[in-house]
């Protein structure tokens, strides 16, 4: 009876740090996605604004 006592509380122990682990990792997912719809929207804004000024492959940057 005794070894079931203790395998239970590992197994206890284990959900407990598993859940830890699953809300620390939410977290870090909401954190990121908050970041991301930020930066989602900056850009759309700076793409309507006409400012994207990003220069491709051997295309001049219009000050020359």
């Amino acid at each position: 009876m005794e070894h079931i006592e203790e395998k239970m509380a590992h197994l206890l122990r284990s959900v407990d740090d598993l859940s830890d682990v699953v809300v620390r990792q939410q977290n870090e997912i909401d954190r990121l996605t908050r970041r991301v719809e930020l930066l989602m929207r900056r850009e759309g804004e700076r793409e309507a604004a006409g400012g994207g000024g990003v220069v491709v492959g051997d295309e001049r940057p219009p000050h020359y």
